[in-house]
């Protein structure tokens, strides 16, 4: 029995890094901090990349905009007179022409195509504060589940090395088979409840991995500040500030904005089609005028008696508001948005500051001095299990509600547009 209670001290105050350590062999370890794995993403991710692509591709449609129409040019021959019978008779006709865009159509093409250039951009920010948040949420996600299975890691260790030694007791006696399964059971549960975790890391590890286009191979270690989740936060923010920083910042709600002005652009456009252009030609026929070697000049237009435009034109009235009315909703997703992002990280951030400070400490020196009351017989086995598992689920829930707090936080900057907290 003493072997045994000198097993669980001495697991008790192993070395949380050599646990670390043990479940991380033959991987790589990616150590980074927040700012590192934020700078990989920033110059790695494909999906931005991709985006990226958009906006050039939008600027192309500028230079589109900004090009003149081609002239035309035609030439014909006879190709056979009746009256000396001779096919390709050396009678030939030419023309050139050029069409002139009125009612400053080009002008508008080019403002219609710079306002597409904004609306690509505001779609890749708002792609980048999309990913950010989940690539944010992931790290510390990872970081407190593996403050979680380092606990796991211990106490399997310790029970493992138990076994054994209560194998040994029941052999000659000194022990009831009913305790040995006891241990047996709970450390049964707690590999089978390490597992789930594990594959709750491993999966948010594959995608933080391919936000940051890291090796998959590799073993993500977060490297973050002792007190990087200490302070108070929430309450002494302005709410109403909040909201007129979303409403400022928000990406998505700027996409609404220029869609808007897209539209204006486009139905401006559209009505300036409804008033015709005009085609300058000038036109030259060696033998086939009154007159030898015939040239002239000349100008057309089409008459807009039928066709000025007005299916397109009401489209475009129709599209400016729609876009009008998504702009107004948007505004009221995001009021809502940051009002209950707001409450929830207010929420977490009082809850977790209801835990007494010293209260993990504590738990630590409690289940030392079971261990001892344990050894001295006042303690059951059942007891002594029960105070274990006590033992570990108030640090999971303490790292389950600084991770909430985190998130929240995270959350409430998605909903704001900007990374404040």
């Amino acid at each position: 029995m003493k072997k045994y209670i000198l097993t669980v001290l001495c697991v008790m105050c192993a070395n949380a890094l050599l646990a670390q350590d043990m479940k991380s062999a033959g991987k790589d370890t990616l150590r980074l901090s927040l700012s590192d794995a934020e700078n990989l993403f920033l110059s790695n991710n494909l999906d931005l990349i991709a985006q990226k692509y958009s906006i050039d591709s939008a600027k192309a449609t500028v230079i589109t905009a900004r090009l003149y129409d081609n002239p035309e040019f035609s030439i014909s021959n006879a190709f056979y007179n009746p009256s000396n019978h001779r096919f390709f008779d050396p009678e030939t006709s030419a023309q050139v022409s050029q069409l002139i865009k009125l009612a400053g159509k080009r002008k508008k093409s080019i403002d219609l195509a710079k306002a597409g250039i904004d609306i690509a951009q505001f779609q890749f920010y708002d792609l980048l504060r999309t990913l950010r948040y989940v690539l944010r949420s992931d790290f510390y996600n990872i970081y407190y589940q593996e403050q979680s299975a380092k606990l796991y890691q211990l106490e399997i260790s310790s029970l493992q090395k138990m076994v054994p030694v209560f194998s040994e007791q029941v052999s000659k006696g000194y022990m009831a088979q009913v305790d040995l399964l006891r241990i047996q059971s709970q450390l049964y549960t707690l590999q089978a409840e390490y597992d789930n975790l594990q594959t709750s890391i491993n999966d948010i590890q594959s995608e933080l991995k391919v936000l940051i286009r890291a090796n998959p191979s590799a073993y993500f270690t977060p490297i973050v500040s002792s007190a990087f989740d200490k302070g108070t936060l929430i309450a002494s923010t302005d709410y109403q500030s909040l909201i007129d920083s979303a409403i400022v910042n928000r990406p998505d709600l700027q996409m609404l904005n220029a869609n808007i002005v897209y539209s204006n652009y486009n139905l401006t456009l559209q009505k300036a089609y409804a008033k015709p252009d005009i085609t300058l030609n000038a036109n030259y026929d060696r033998l086939g005028g009154y007159v030898k070697d015939f040239n002239s000049i000349g100008i057309s237009i089409p008459l807009p008696f039928f066709n000025r435009n007005q299916g397109n034109i009401k489209n475009a009235e129709i599209q400016q508001q729609v876009n009008k009315t998504q702009y107004e909703s948007g505004i009221d997703k995001i009021k809502s948005e940051v009002t209950n992002n707001y409450i929830t990280a207010l929420r977490a951030e009082k809850l977790l500051q209801g835990f007494d400070p010293t209260f993990e400490e504590s738990m630590k020196n409690l289940i030392g001095q079971v261990a001892i009351n344990f050894q001295k017989k006042n303690l059951t086995m059942l007891e002594f299990l029960d105070y274990y598992d006590s033992y570990k689920q108030n640090v999971l829930q303490i790292n389950q509600l600084r991770f909430n707090k985190m998130n929240a936080l995270e959350q409430l900057n998605l909903s704001i547009g900007k990374i404040i907290f």
